[in-house]
């Protein structure tokens, strides 16, 4: 049975098919192992030799692989169900197969291992690039690229022997020689002008600018690489170097998808919101929230941690701020959470818990006294969403009564005089 290579497309009649994994336990105790049956003509219909996907489960896995190319055997140790590794599969295609820009698996690897550098070209589109070497696979693709002459070169070869023989019997073995001669030179001759056309090519500006941009790419991902072995505070640190730079060079406003790339990059995604808001709120918070809600967002949405450390630098902004936003605090908090940067269930459990994380335990209590009542209505107008049927029944039954001696207003049910039937008919002009 085979499936679309790119799963996320359900089209039927999708020209792009791939087999589906048969795997196979094999072993007991220490020595179970699961052999990946038709991983040949699953990594043929992919265009990628099958000891890349083989290794790319093991690598997700934490497991060690075996190769036996003669015998087209290859293997995962450990006990995995074909299913789990068919949905693993679609991890590998999507990032070493499908094309970045089209999303056809039309593709092919160029690995120089001088340079250290996986380019990734598309024959459907034209795309060209650099492919991310994070992934442990980046490491296994240099040591061992993929070989071009694997799949055309054995018919050629074929062919050619095929060829000489005819010639052998036609003309005798001299014959036969100098054939087999001219056959041996023509493809040397081939490539020579396949490396002075190459040449050629590289020489125009296109090709120089390509070159450079994948020069770029490729320290960039140097660069990338060497970052995330950092500790968590120097990441940090390079994180809110990059966003104080964008605001510096007043680009800080349509670079919102530039900062959340650069925190995915360093892994402090969760922690964007304590930077951002340190960098881009002072007195002037409230505005400042309307002006930056598309930057916060892209961190917060969805996201309890971050908001929680939203939370944090709020604290740390109204700590440099203290006389102008201390009173201010709960129309801020209201402002935050009718921009959707503040789930109701975040602020209920940042309200319950006084913390010196950011701000003393003082200033911390402070903070909390005076978003007291935001949280109160908060929770009012969520039991009131809850309850809101039974409150629409009771309303006609319900009178507010004035008191001058309460502090407060008091609600009493107060009991109809006299139940009007839904039958009697009433005189508007009788009333």
């Amino acid at each position: 049975m085979s499936v679309n290579v790119n799963r996320s497309v359900l089209d039927q009649f999708y020209r792009y098919k791939m087999p589906r994994l048969i795997a196979k336990v094999e072993g007991k105790g220490n020595g179970i192992k699961t052999v990946i049956v038709n991983m040949v003509d699953v990594a043929k219909a992919l265009n990628r030799p099958p000891t890349y996907p083989t290794k790319f489960f093991g690598c997700e896995l934490g497991a060690q692989t075996q190769f036996d190319s003669k015998n087209d055997r290859y293997i995962v140790n450990g006990s995995h169900e074909a299913n789990k590794l068919q949905d693993m599969l679609d991890g590998f295609v999507r990032k070493f197969v499908l094309c970045p820009e089209c999303d056809n698996p039309e593709t092919e690897l160029h690995v120089n291992p001088k340079k250290q550098t996986i380019g990734n070209s598309c024959k459907a589109c034209g795309y060209r690039g650099m492919l991310d070497t994070r992934h442990k696979l980046c490491t296994f693709i240099l040591k061992n690229p993929p070989d071009p002459t694997e799949g055309g070169s054995a018919p050629v070869k074929k062919e050619k022997e095929k060829k000489n023989r005819k010639k052998d019997k036609e003309n005798g073995s001299g014959s036969g020689e100098g054939g087999s001669s001219e056959n041996f030179d023509a493809p040397q001759v081939v490539d020579r002008d396949d490396d002075d056309e190459d040449w050629a090519e590289e020489t125009t500006e296109e090709a120089q600018r390509r070159r450079m941009e994948e020069i770029s790419n490729h320290a960039k991902n140097l660069t990338l690489s060497e970052d995330l072995e950092k500790p968590l505070e120097e990441r940090v640190n390079l994180f809110y170097n990059f966003v104080k730079h964008k605001k510096e060079t007043g680009t800080i406003d349509a670079a919102d998808k530039d900062i959340l790339v650069e925190a995915e990059r360093l892994d402090v995604k969760a922690m964007g919101p304590l930077i951002l808001s340190e960098l881009l709120f002072n007195e002037n918070i409230r505005d400042q929230i309307k002006k930056y809600k598309r930057h916060f967002l892209r961190f917060c949405h969805n996201n309890k941690k971050a908001q929680k450390y939203l939370l944090g630098g709020f604290e740390c902004v109204v700590k440099l701020h203290q006389v102008q936003l201390l009173a201010r605090v709960p129309i801020i908090l209201k402002e935050m959470y009718d921009s959707d940067l503040l789930e109701e269930d975040v602020i209920f459990a940042w309200a319950e818990k006084v913390s010196k994380k950011y701000v003393s335990k003082e200033l911390a209590k402070e903070i909390q006294a005076k978003a007291a009542p935001f949280v109160k209505w908060l929770k009012e107008a969520e039991e009131e969403s809850g309850g809101s049927e039974e409150v629409e029944d009771d309303d006609e039954n319900v009178e507010v009564v004035y008191s001058s001696s309460a502090r407060e207003l008091k609600v009493e049910t107060v009991k109809p005089d006299k139940p009007v039937k839904e039958e009697d008919d009433i005189d508007i002009d009788a009333i």
